[in-house]
């Protein structure tokens, strides 16, 4: 990785002393404040929120009206559709909405449409289909928001349609339908404005029930897992409700989900969002990707064990394939580019490719190259394409701004999706990339830590221990990425085959165990004996009895003390904390003196300065002394800085024990 790729945060967190008393451990304390908690009460309520966080579902613009015309469907025994969506948001959504009708009394078909025969959302032939078998009502999830046509046409042929979507709206072109919710419509005062499809689902269920908690007992666990698996941030009562559908599938797990953890060799009881979102996720997804949606929720639904068990291993079948498939659209859209990325966002064509996988395949292109990125599936003269973001560009924002070269498109900001014609495929590319070049984020460090660890005591069992209250992690509530600084590699070792890395770093007098997955020794760029720079997660392990913290990485390199020197020769007070383990004795100053001739002029820039350092001398107390020998007037420059600054003669001796940058360093020792 790139040195300048890296932002170390060398200031320490400012810690409100009322998290402290409130009996939070100190590594804890650190990570809370870096979120913005500035008490106990808020600290609880992210920790410990329960149900107290979940919001009135009337609240939600329309939600009246959908529940008056559920409710009189299970009044008047009418024969009712659930319209879903073909990935896990809206699989769960579709088995929790259809299980919920069926409790009560029911006939409710679900039907999901066909990735690659009908593709997204709302499609007119369905509605005739589901017409045929005598259904009045259609109550959409994950999907609708957009389905202007397709709403005309159910109230045309005498289908009432409740729309429930969490997609973004465009107010001038609402559906009309009997009812509509979507919290993200003009107008709507619902305080979580991050529901996936599921929890917007959830809240008409609630809502007809006229309370949560039976409700939830029953469906948490389909709503956590279409909450995980659509990346919706996990705070306010989506942490809550996916916090609650974990602990459900730990203690007593559907058949269906049961069976895919046997599948994957997962244990239910240490099961996370993270093993949702890279585990479960993917193998329910791999069916709707493929066509084959129905396995998926004919799994989540089935209650009987070995019937679950022979959708289970059809499903991950599934995966293997699906996986397959994406590995080859990777390496021709790689070949395309031929390793030369454009300088706007990719977008790459094919009749080859797999339309139900081309969004994985964007995702890897866009996290290669650092850009947009956007595959088209070509059939004839239409092109269905897969939009995924990266750095924080807006792709909802740039494909409103390019509809013109466009047939529609749908979706968020971070992931979408699209129609374009093939004739129209170089303006469509054009226009995007000239947006993208006016709207374009500002870059990102590669590696970019929350916490610089310089106290080993920090990462003591009880202090690591302490982050799992921080559980669920995802989107906006991330893992805390620490980082440590110029520690010492003491030694290196594969394992897993030569697949993984581990190694020993010793911080301060401390030593600490490490592991790098998927990263053997011959590619970390680091050797024994170096100092490095880690970025890691802290994690107990439990091997034969023995508990230890391991620190699992996430990047290394050999120790750049760029940015800390910048720091220090500009005179930065904030980075004394992180600059206090190269705080200087006397004998280093004496050195520093005696090697300087009267010509010696200090660097005039920090990457001199830095050249200037005796070889077996950190960077940082080099800085730290000129610095110093500054402060007293043995160094003077011309605009009172440290820059070309050269020896001065002062009257008296020198107290360098005296200076308040010493006293400063001396403080946090």
């Amino acid at each position: 990785m790139k040195k300048t790729d890296w932002k170390i945060p060398y200031t320490r967190p400012a810690v409100p002393q009322d998290l402290v008393e409130a009996g939070f451990s100190p590594l804890l304390c650190q990570v809370l404040a870096l979120r913005g908690i500035k008490n106990k009460r808020e600290a609880q309520q992210l920790l410990f929120g329960g149900e107290e966080t979940l919001h009135d579902p009337l609240l939600i613009l329309g939600m009246d009206r959908a529940r008056e015309r559920v409710l009189q469907a299970i009044e008047g025994r009418e024969i009712v559709a659930v319209y879903g969506d073909y990935d896990v948001d809206g699989i769960t959504s579709t088995c929790m909405l259809t299980d919920w009708l069926r409790s009560k009394g029911l006939t409710c078909y679900y039907y999901i449409p066909d990735r690659n025969e009908e593709g997204y959302g709302l499609n007119c032939g369905a509605l005739d289909a589901l017409k045929s078998r005598g259904v009045s009502l259609i109550i959409t999830v994950d999907c609708g928001i957009t389905a202007v046509e397709e709403a005309a046409y159910a109230r045309q042929i005498g289908v009432d349609m409740v729309i429930t979507d969490h997609h973004e709206c465009r107010p001038d072109a609402l559906p009309d339908s009997a009812a509509l919710i979507d919290c993200k419509r003009e107008g709507d005062t619902y305080p979580n404005k991050n529901l996936a499809g599921v929890g917007m689902a959830l809240k008409l269920i609630c809502a007809c029930e006229g309370e949560s908690g039976h409700v939830l007992s029953r469906y948490a666990d389909l709503v956590a897992i279409g909450t995980v698996a659509d990346v919706m941030p996990l705070t306010d009562e989506n942490r809550y409700l996916v916090r609650l559908g974990l602990e459900q599938i730990a203690r007593h797990p559907r058949p269906g989900i049961a069976a895919m953890l046997r599948e994957s060799s997962m244990d239910p009881a240490h099961l996370n969002a993270s093993s949702i979102g890279f585990s479960l996720a993917p193998r329910l997804n791999a069916a709707g990707r493929l066509g084959r949606a129905s396995i998926a929720a004919k799994l989540l639904l089935t209650r009987d064990e070995d019937s679950a068990s022979s959708l289970a291993r059809e499903l991950c079948e599934l995966n293997r394939k699906r996986q397959s498939i994406e590995n080859e659209i990777w390496k021709e859209a790689n070949a395309q580019l031929a390793g030369q990325p454009p300088d706007g966002p990719i977008v790459l064509a094919s009749e080859s490719w797999h339309q139900g996988v081309i969004g994985i395949a964007a995702s890897r292109l866009a996290e290669q190259y650092s850009l947009p990125a956007i595959i088209v599936c070509l059939n004839g003269d239409v092109g269905k394409g897969s939009c995924r973001s990266y750095g924080g560009f807006n792709l909802f924002e740039a494909l409103s701004a390019c509809s013109d070269q466009l047939i529609g498109f749908g979706g968020h900001a971070l992931a979408a999706g699209l129609n374009v014609r093939r004739d129209k495929l170089d303006d469509f590319r054009n226009a995007l990339r000239d947006y993208y070049l006016k709207n374009k984020p500002e870059p990102k460090p590669e590696v970019q830590c929350d916490l610089l660890i310089t106290d080993p005591a920090l990462l003591s069992l009880d202090n690591v221990k302490s982050l799992d209250l921080l559980e669920p992690y995802g989107n906006a509530n991330p893992k805390p990425v620490m980082c440590v600084s110029g520690v010492r590699l003491e030694s290196v070792s594969e394992v897993g085959g030569g697949k993984h890395t581990r190694f020993r770093i010793r911080l301060g007098r401390a030593h600490f165990e490490c592991i790098f997955f998927s990263h053997n020794a011959a590619s970390i760029g680091v050797h024994e004996g170096e100092l490095i720079d880690m970025a890691f997660s802290p994690q107990i392990n439990e091997y034969r009895g023995n508990v230890t913290v391991q620190l699992v990485a996430s990047g290394l390199r050999p120790h750049d003390p760029g940015a800390l020197c910048q720091d220090i020769l500009c005179g930065e007070s904030g980075s004394c904390w992180a600059a206090a383990p190269y705080c200087p004795e006397r004998a280093d100053f004496v050195r520093i003196w005696r090697s300087m001739d009267p010509s010696f002029t200090v660097g005039g820039d920090t990457t001199t300065v830095i050249s200037q350092c005796p070889a077996d001398m950190e960077p940082e107390k080099f800085c730290l002394c000129l610095m110093v020998l500054r402060e007293v007037g043995l160094l003077s420059g011309a605009d009172g800085g440290i820059f070309s600054a050269r020896q001065a003669k002062i009257s008296g001796k020198a107290d360098l024990e005296a200076t308040q940058l010493i006293r400063s360093l001396r403080s946090f020792l």
